[in-house]
């Protein structure tokens, strides 16, 4: 059953890139259509082709390696002029790129090409990719968030502690001598609801949490709800030794490196988690988190790579912060469907690891470097720019940008993700990140 779960798990996810990836694509054949560009055809994967279509002038179709896709618009740069024979690699990669494009403008199609767009229709077209990626983002955070909800500590009562444990001991059951903890003493049983501390009305166990912590031997007035009645009673936290943590949850020091401590209430009480439905805009906000973890990630790419290849040839720890492959996600998918947790729970999960793959492909196809979608931009700008600048100084308008000539770039840029791709992939499978503990 485990296996079969595992398997389920990997599939969801790739069934999930699939989708992601033929939306990205949808998002550039949609507007090059609108705009009247040629599209010859329509592919999710790469390499073999396991099933294709022709529907009018462009063909559809899925192949083998599911790791991206792409569409093959006409005339994504201006055609070539015979300029003999090339010599050298880095010409002949230029030539070759410039007759792959001459080939792709079909006769009497010349002016249904993508670089006679105007620079804002080829951004456009260029963008909705990534946007496309971006918007399933943001469905999908907004179903974990909204849908699904983010899992709490509600103000139900999970447990109450029977006594004071000492501070420092590894005693996990009480003796004989322990002091009653306060809410066992207040009478507060697991099931209360607490709907009051201290006359302040409480929505979250943060907030009563906060209050109770705020209070070391005070006397505070506690409204719990039991059986469907309001019960009244008093509790008194009992002063407790607590290590100071930043607004990130790190451990504060002081200058000797020792833990910074605060002394705060205890009361002994647990809560009940439980999901609850945040407000629609949450997904948002999530998804604008996401994007600036990938974008402060891509920064430091270089050296999240040297330390991916550290641990594959030294036996580190892997980074859990660090990036991964889709066998990673893939693997990582599988083990979150094996979990012995509930199916809501697993599936939240697998949805937010989706919804991170989204964002992920969104940050990364708008690096501003060929072949990804963010270097076409940069050239449809960098075009937009000279004509503008032409206009403004009464100058010839310029000839369309020729992104061949950036080839030799593109080819080291592919080869580069190539290469981290292949590290990532030997990454995940000899040296897994581990996430669940």
């Amino acid at each position: 059953m485990e296996i079969l779960l595992y398997l389920g798990g990997i599939l969801f996810m790739l069934i999930g890139l699939a989708l992601s990836i033929g939306l990205h694509e949808i998002g550039h054949l949609v507007p090059a259509k609108l705009f009247g560009v040629r599209v010859g055809q329509y592919m999710i994967g790469f390499g073999p082709r396991l099933w294709s279509k022709q529907i009018g002038e462009t063909e559809y179709g899925v192949k083998a390696l599911p790791l991206g896709g792409f569409i093959s618009m006409s005339g994504m740069y201006p055609p070539s002029k015979d300029t003999g024979r090339a010599t050298g690699l880095f010409s002949k990669l230029v030539q070759d790129a410039r007759s792959a494009n001459d080939e792709t403008i079909a006769e009497g199609a010349e002016d249904r090409v993508f670089y006679k767009l105007p620079v804002w229709k080829r951004i456009i077209v260029m963008f909705g990719g990534p946007f496309m990626n971006l918007v399933l983002g943001v469905l999908i955070f907004t179903v974990v968030a909204s849908g699904i909800g983010i899992q709490q500590a509600t103000t139900t009562v999970a447990s109450v502690s029977e006594c004071v444990l000492p501070a420092g001991t590894s005693q996990t059951t009480c003796e004989p001598g322990d002091p009653t903890a306060p809410a066992a003493e207040a009478g507060i049983q697991p099931g209360d609801v607490l709907l009051s501390v201290d006359g302040e009305e409480v929505d979250t166990f943060a907030e009563a949490s906060a209050i109770i912590q705020a209070s070391p031997g005070e006397s505070l007035p506690v409204v719990v709800e039991r059986d469907g009645e309001q019960v009244e009673t008093t509790l008194t936290p009992v002063p407790a030794q607590r290590q100071e943590v930043d607004a990130n949850g790190q451990p504060v020091v002081d200058e000797n490196g020792d833990p910074v401590m605060n002394e705060v209430g205890y009361a002994g009480i647990t809560s009940q988690l439980a999901y609850v439905q945040q407000p629609i805009g949450t997904g948002v906000q999530m998804t604008a988190q996401q994007v600036g973890g990938v974008a402060s990630m891509i920064v430091t790419l270089p050296q999240k790579m040297w330390d991916v290849a550290q641990t594959v040839f030294t036996g580190a720890e892997r980074d859990p912060n660090g990036p991964l492959s889709v066998v990673g996600v893939g693997r990582l998918a599988g083990e979150v469907a094996v979990t012995d947790s509930p199916v809501v729970n697993r599936l939240s999960t697998l949805l937010y690891l989706l919804g991170a793959l989204n964002i992920a492909l969104f940050v990364f196809n708008l690096i501003p470097l060929l072949p990804l979608d963010g270097g076409h931009i940069v050239v449809a700008l960098w075009e937009g720019l000279k004509r503008t600048w032409a206009k403004l100084t009464g100058r010839r308008q310029p000839k369309p940008v020729d992104a061949t000539r950036l080839v030799p770039l593109t080819v080291v840029v592919a080869v580069l993700m190539i290469g981290m791709g292949a590290l990532l992939i030997v990454a995940d499978l000899l040296k897994p990140v581990n996430l669940l503990g």
